[in-house]
């Protein structure tokens, strides 16, 4: 008999999760998970690859346990007037954001977000023993600050999730919303901007927010515009006091000397590694024209994805451009597919196998 994990002595609360996972599979054109396809650009990787160099000769005693350096690096690349003592840094922002649950979610709390939303948030939310409450949006997936604060005012959480830009939906988030949902909360208010790099520059960053807002914090990633994925790294601005909480539930030495070696380096270099946000947003643009000259309906995008709908079968076409060697993400959203915008080639691959899926039909 084969054993399953949910015959041994698990958690009650843990029964029947299923854990997160993403199709991986050694396609030509991966455009399923958001990653940034372009790799690191080389003249930085050799500096990357020389911080490592120099982090190696240590490697026999335990890390900064405070990052220090990372932690500057991080406030200077933000700007916003932030000072190290302000931001706090993990293993991807998923770890960022677990970190918070564990300080302030928990067993006899709970955390709400905004349906659909990234599908993390109720993942990470019950696996520290908190409950989750999905929340909804506009039929755009967009939020009102109205609706926004009277859904968290009567559902009085200990932790609010708000993605910005959403993910899977690409949706913007005005910061109005942000201010309204602080002010009707009494918890922490997580601002989770993964995407933030890939919206308009002109538009200005919730950590211009935080001043007054013991309670606010901005989550970010190096995993999609800095092309990091790989390494792991998540940061997140907040309150100092913030910090300190988060200090109690983080293992000891969590981030190894060699990968804040990696960061440190690669945001000594940000305006090189961020040079392909704008090929990627143009590529998101021009998927979003195509789509809908094929007679799809994409939705607004601020991010370096596109959602879109007006898919008969989604599973059958997902399974279809498989079969052409492009793996893009059903997201479970009724009708739609998402999709990544990749380089040039790759987002002329998926579209061109789309193309040939719709005159098949």
């Amino acid at each position: 008999m084969t054993l399953s994990f949910e015959d041994l002595p698990i958690r009650d609360d843990l029964r029947g999760m299923t854990p997160y996972g993403a199709p991986q599979a050694p396609l030509p054109v991966a455009l399923n998970v958001n990653e940034n396809t372009h790799p690191v650009p080389d003249e930085v990787a050799g500096d990357i690859l020389d911080a490592i160099a120099l982090a190696l000769r240590d490697v026999n005693r335990y890390p900064d346990r405070e990052f220090t350096p990372l932690r500057e690096a991080f406030a200077g690349y933000l700007g916003a007037g932030l000072q190290r003592e302000q931001i706090w840094a993990a293993n991807g922002s998923n770890e960022v954001l677990q970190h918070l649950l564990q300080a302030f979610a928990g067993p006899g709390r709970r955390a709400l977000g905004f349906a659909p939303t990234y599908s993390m948030y109720p993942l990470l939310t019950r696996a520290t023993g908190a409950q989750w409450q999905a929340g909804t949006r506009e039929d755009d997936y967009s939020l009102s600050p109205e609706s926004a604060a009277a859904q968290v005012a009567d559902a009085a959480p200990d932790v609010v999730f708000l993605c910005a830009p959403n993910n899977p939906t690409g949706t913007p988030l005005p910061l109005e919303v942000v201010r309204a949902v602080y002010e009707a909360s009494r918890g922490i208010v997580i601002v989770d901007e993964a995407y933030q790099e890939f919206a308009p520059r002109d538009i200005p960053s919730a950590v211009t927010l935080l001043p007054g807002r013991e309670r606010l914090v901005v989550s970010r990633t190096m995993s999609k515009a800095f092309a990091f994925a790989g390494a792991r790294v998540g940061y997140l601005a907040a309150d100092p006091a913030v910090i300190d909480a988060l200090r109690l539930v983080r293992l000891p030495y969590h981030l190894s000397a060699l990968t804040q070696a990696a960061a440190t380096a690669a945001l000594g270099h940000a305006s090189t590694m961020l040079s392909m946000v704008d090929e990627i947003v143009g590529q998101r643009d021009r998927i979003s024209a195509t789509l809908e000259a094929l007679g799809y309906r994409p939705h607004e995008s601020w991010t370096n994805f596109v959602l879109f709908g007006g898919v008969d079968d989604p599973a059958e076409t997902w399974r279809r451009l498989y079969d052409r060697g492009v793996l893009i993400r059903d997201v479970g959203i009724p009708h739609h597919l998402r999709v990544t915008a990749g380089t040039e080639a790759e987002s002329t691959a998926f579209l061109e196998a789309l193309a040939s899926i719709d005159s098949e039909a």
